[in-house]
């Protein structure tokens, strides 16, 4: 065993060695567990991760938002510049897109049977990507 420091008064009485014991004692599991924390490979991955992860989605949200601004400045400046019959026929087109949408919307509330209700996300994406189609079609042909 190994005897106290010479700088370090000794122990007294046998309650002041009990003390000792005791706070040498709560020394040392807090070293054991300091030393098992810092050897614990997977669990400093994962905190790794879990903060890069947290990184991530807050750079992705800083962007998000910083997109979303110069999209507004870019839509400003473009009304800015057109002349106003053009930005009236826009206005009036989509109008016109909203209220064909209100009333598809209904009329596939209405007609729709209910399990294809239930599973529209599939033919929204299909109706999308027909859309997208027919406009690719109509360009090339002119």
């Amino acid at each position: 065993m190994t005897q106290p420091p010479h700088d370090e008064p000794t122990a007294e009485s046998p309650e002041e060695l009990r003390r000792q014991v005791e706070q040498t004692r709560h020394e040392l599991g807090d070293t054991v567990e300091a030393l098992a924390d810092k050897t614990d490979v997977k669990a400093r991955v994962q905190e790794k991760a879990a903060a890069a992860k947290e990184q991530a989605s807050a750079k992705a949200t800083e962007l998000t938002e910083e997109v979303k601004a110069k999209a507004a400045q870019a839509v400003q400046v473009v009304q800015e510049k057109l002349p106003e019959p053009v930005t009236a026929k826009a206005a009036a087109a989509a109008e016109q897109a909203k209220a064909k949408a209100g009333q598809a919307r209904q009329v596939w509330h209405d007609q729709a049977p209910e399990p294809v209700r239930n599973n529209r996300t599939p033919l929204i994406a299909a109706g999308a990507a027909l859309v997208v189609a027919c406009v690719l079609l109509r360009r090339k042909k002119k």
